[in-house]
């Protein structure tokens, strides 16, 4: 059996995700198993593959949220100037929502 996939777009970013995996998105509002649905889908493969002009109609992908706020690693930023004993280094952890994709559904069955 082909796993079905779908190329999806959250909040400017296109997604490739496919059923059961779990994905890393930006930090959205939302509690453990609260769902979460995409409707703008560009793109559902896993057998006959159906591309949007721009979104496909009828395609929704459903996932559940599984970890509400996950931090990233820490990054740094340094700010120098030469010759004028002055530096600045300031850090920074983003904020991420860990999401598990439920299923992709489409309606014309590919």
């Amino acid at each position: 059996m082909i796993a079905k996939y779908a190329v999806v777009e959250d909040r400017g970013k296109n997604l490739r995700v496919r059923e059961g995996q779990v994905v890393r998105l930006d930090l959205r509002p939302g509690q453990v198993g609260d769902e979460v649905r995409y409707d703008r889908v560009l793109l559902v493969g896993g057998g006959a593959v159906r591309v949007g002009c721009p979104y496909v109609d009828g395609a929704i992908v459903r996932a559940r949220i599984q970890e509400p706020v996950l931090k990233g690693e820490k990054v740094y930023t340094v700010r120098f100037r030469r010759r004028k004993n002055s530096r600045k280094r300031t850090g920074f952890r983003a904020r991420y929502t860990l999401v598990k994709i439920e299923e992709v559904l489409d309606s014309h069955g590919a």
